[in-house]
């Protein structure tokens, strides 16, 4: 059933709330019902655990709300019946998304294609040629509105259709002078953001922005990319999503070959065009469904615990179960320390079950 207009409002401000995560997100909905709920619930947790997570004032979400409206921009939450499957099969999935454009877009089958801002004129050429196969082929193609491969596979897609996903609200047109191409893309596609609406980009903002990219998508594609980029991010966050990974191979003399490159070495799909992306796809393979989370994360915690919790924790993220084979505790004990922690502040809960510092 689709959340009712009380508990879209309830998530959205619940979603708002500092230190409070798609993994803390979802662990609290499991653990009392409804956004609404946890929302009631959140007074009590915070004077027990001494955390500082309020929730923002009802105004606030108010405000967002009506800024949407002003921009005839739709608000989808886990549950609505056009919130991406792609993306709700994710462990955890994003707790709402901002879209303007064509809506439907979201919920065909797609394929992500990114690179170098910074990108060769071979290289754009491949990405515009490339995406305007896919769409011919029925793919959407889906990208992050950079500039370089990003820009060049939305405009090869523009007619058959493309998604591009912001670091910022869904009204931060970033690069500037990707203004035209914004305009084009909510116009005659879709545009879409999990940030709040009238956001700016910020660096923290852009791995998820890339886990969406990839959790919409089959497949992603990368064209050129240096060893440290956001496209290789992207590309393991596919990998973990069990989305397939390909790259288009390149010259050993331009550094922006050295990223695809690095990925084939490590088991991508070699991509010369679409055949190759096709012959992957009808390969017979399904979508590994997440499983179903069994904690109920209501476990009853002293201070002494969450001590002991904290303690085993570093900046390196480790996996939950660890924590509890090493305490020799019950691992909903440990979920609920963790919950608790992150509430805090002392803990970043991390998709996977993993967490750290």
């Amino acid at each position: 059933m689709s959340p009712s207009a009380a508990e879209r409002f309830a998530r959205l401000r619940l979603a708002r709330t500092d230190r409070i995560g798609p993994v803390a997100f979802s662990q609290l909905l499991a653990r009392f019902g409804s956004a609404a709920g946890t929302l009631d619930a959140l007074p009590d947790l915070i004077r027990k655990s001494g955390a500082d997570s309020i929730p923002p004032p009802v105004e606030a979400v108010e405000r967002e709300l009506t800024a949407g409206e002003r921009l005839n921009a739709r608000l989808l939450v886990l549950g609505d019946p056009d919130y991406p499957e792609m993306l709700a099969a994710l462990d955890p999935p994003p707790p709402i998304l901002w879209t303007r454009g064509d809506t439907s877009l979201l919920n065909r089958p797609s394929v992500a294609v990114v690179g170098a801002r910074i990108a060769s004129a071979g290289g754009q050429r491949i990405a515009r040629g490339l995406a305007q196969q896919l769409g011919q082929a029925g793919h959407v193609v889906v990208s992050g509105m950079a500039r370089g491969i990003d820009a060049a596979a939305h405009e090869g897609a523009m007619e058959t259709g493309t998604v591009a996903v912001l670091g910022g609200g869904v009204d931060d047109v970033y690069p500037p002078e990707h203004d035209d191409l914004y305009a084009r893309l909510i116009d005659q596609a879709c545009v879409v953001s999990e940030s709040p609406v009238g956001a700016r980009a910020q660096a923290r903002d852009f791995p998820r922005r890339n886990r969406i990219i990839s959790g919409l998508s089959r497949g992603v594609v990368v064209v050129e990319a240096e060893i440290r980029s956001g496209s290789l991010i992207t590309a393991r966050l596919a990998a973990e999503q069990g989305r397939d990974v390909f790259a288009v191979p390149g010259s050993p003399l331009d550094p922006r070959a050295r990223g695809p490159n690095e990925l084939l070495r490590q088991g991508a799909i070699l991509c010369e065009g679409i055949e190759d992306i096709e012959r992957a796809f009808t390969t017979l393979r399904t979508l590994a469904e997440p499983p179903s989370d069994p904690l109920s994360y209501d476990a009853e915690v002293d201070d002494a615990f969450l001590d002991r919790v904290a303690a085993l924790l570093s900046p390196v993220p480790t996996p939950r179960d660890e924590i509890a084979r090493a305490l020799n505790a019950p691992i909903a004990q440990v979920a609920a320390a963790l919950l608790e922690l992150n509430l805090m502040g002392r803990a970043e809960m991390l998709p996977g079950g993993l967490v750290s510092l």
